[in-house]
């Protein structure tokens, strides 16, 4: 009995050393979800407990969250000097409001954002590595963050190389992500999932931890740039995958949703899932931020009581 007791555990050391690190990392995360039971769970949760949240100082919290974006095609020196000085005259208009979190731009306009925002306590959010696609020479990826922190970038969110993942090269993926948060020289480094792409829960979850265990400082559902964008199911999977890393590693990681949240009800619902998931000092500490382009006026607007279109 003592023999092949001792023969069973060799064979799984065996096994276990032949597993990667990414792999061996995954094994103690349960990974088996399934997809119709995470969408009744957070949908049920959002139903039972979003009216609690849907109040004025909730509000007023999600306007701190806010990394206001422009990622357009037809961005120039011009409308992001534009975007940015809304952003100050806002800031000036109502010192009593929270702050934004961040504006968030292409890498080649970091410089102009930088030397124009006045309004305290806003970060310079930039794309970089490839964004949308990540499907570029790493060499790329890091140099164009490395531009980006040089003109002014404080924080950089770039995309998970997707392909990679889907393929199971876990490796490249967690290397690119370490490699681009060391150009990032120490500025938060945010790693979109572009969790429509994903599709599967289980694929959402894996992909969180492994950004996380890569170095992310935030994981984020989207780019914006495919359907569907951010849903509560992923932000659900992401959050108790961002509850579980830290239990494991001690290490607290933040959550960003982006793309697609148009109105105050749904950002409401995204409130509601990260409060009850992760807590209010989690909020508290700027660890929640939403992306959008359209939400920040809506915001205001609802704060304010009036129709309003500061940014």
């Amino acid at each position: 009995m003592t023999e092949h007791h001792c023969s069973c555990h060799h064979e799984h050391d065996e096994l276990d050393s032949q597993k990667s690190i990414y792999e061996q990392m995954f094994a103690k995360y349960e990974l088996h979800l399934d997809d119709a039971k995470v969408s009744d769970a957070v949908h049920r949760l959002v139903d039972e407990r979003a009216a609690d949240y849907n109040t004025p100082e909730v509000k007023r919290a999600l306007l701190g969250t806010v990394e206001l974006t422009t990622l357009k095609v037809t961005d120039s020196q011009e409308s992001v000097l534009a975007f940015t000085e809304r952003v100050n005259r806002f800031a000036d208009a109502h010192p009593d409001l929270p702050h934004l979190a961040t504006i968030c731009v292409y890498p080649n306009f970091a410089r102009i954002v930088s030397e124009s925002l006045e309004a305290d306590g806003v970060e310079v959010a930039c794309v970089a590595g490839g964004f949308p696609s990540s499907q570029t020479f790493l060499e790329v990826k890091t140099v164009e963050t490395a531009l980006a922190v040089h003109d002014g970038a404080t924080e950089i969110d770039c995309v998970l190389n997707v392909g990679a993942f889907l393929s199971g090269d876990y490796e490249t993926c967690a290397v690119e992500i370490e490699e681009i948060k060391a150009a990032a020289s120490e500025r938060p480094l945010k790693v979109i999932l572009e969790t429509g792409a994903l599709q599967t829960a289980e694929n959402i979850k894996k992909a969180s931890l492994l950004a996380m265990y890569a170095g992310a400082d935030f994981i984020k559902t989207s780019t914006g740039k495919i359907e569907p964008a951010a849903t509560l199911e992923a932000a659900f999977v992401m959050c108790q995958a961002i509850r579980e890393y830290q239990a494991e590693s001690g290490r607290q990681v933040g959550f960003k949703a982006a793309g697609g949240i148009k109105t105050v009800d749904e950002a409401v619902q995204f409130y509601t899932v990260v409060r009850e998931l992760l807590g209010e000092d989690f909020i508290a500490q700027g660890l929640f931020r939403i992306g959008t382009s359209r939400l920040a006026n809506l915001l205001v607007s609802d704060i304010l009581g009036e129709d309003v279109k500061p940014f």
